[in-house]
């Protein structure tokens, strides 16, 4: 037995720990799969990028889930989901992403709008140390996401007006500069 397989065994892991990850696990894949369809339709190097990057958050949430023995999502094609109001979700960005190139950039900005409220709302709720950290890592990558986004947006003349989380909170994310999230 390992040191973390004790550490694991003696978290707390509460039934809403286990339903958070595996919605943040699909809600990062939901990210994963919306910029990979959107870098097939732009050459933007944006979505492609963040894409790879949403393929590591995904595979950083999968680890945690195997290791506190979670059930693990089924859903491994690229656009399909367990979780219907992620389904829903997938199809209607899919859609708006595809009239332009602005809206695509838009879509961008609103997934990592809701991801970060998302999990803020989830290390408020969690106990588990090991988690919170996780969550923190995932925000911390949102927000350079974020920035990456409205820099774009702002690069072609646009905006990007928070919807999930507070047009302070965003202020604040978009004024600050890259950092590394997961070391």
């Amino acid at each position: 037995i390992s040191i973390f397989s004790i550490k694991v065994i003696n978290a707390q892991v509460t039934k809403s720990d286990k339903e958070g990850l595996i919605y943040m696990y699909e809600e990062e894949k939901l990210a994963h799969d919306v910029y990979a369809f959107l870098s097939e339709k732009y050459t933007l190097p944006v979505f492609k990028n963040i894409a790879k990057s949403e393929n590591y958050h995904m595979s950083l949430v999968l680890e945690q889930i195997k290791n506190l023995g979670i059930k693990i999502p089924k859903k491994n094609e690229l656009g399909v989901f367990e979780n219907n109001k992620l389904q829903n979700l997938y199809n209607d960005l899919t859609k708006t992403g595809s009239e332009n190139i602005e809206k695509a950039l838009t879509v961008g900005a609103t997934i990592e709008d809701v991801d970060i409220f998302d999990l803020e709302e989830r290390v408020a709720k969690t106990k588990n140390e090991d988690i919170k950290k996780l969550y923190e890592q995932l925000i911390c990558g949102s927000e350079n996401h974020m920035r990456a986004f409205f820099r774009q947006l702002k690069y072609k003349n646009n905006t990007y007006i928070a919807q999930f989380i507070t047009e302070n909170r965003l202020n604040i994310i978009i004024s600050g500069e890259h950092k590394r999230c997961f070391q």
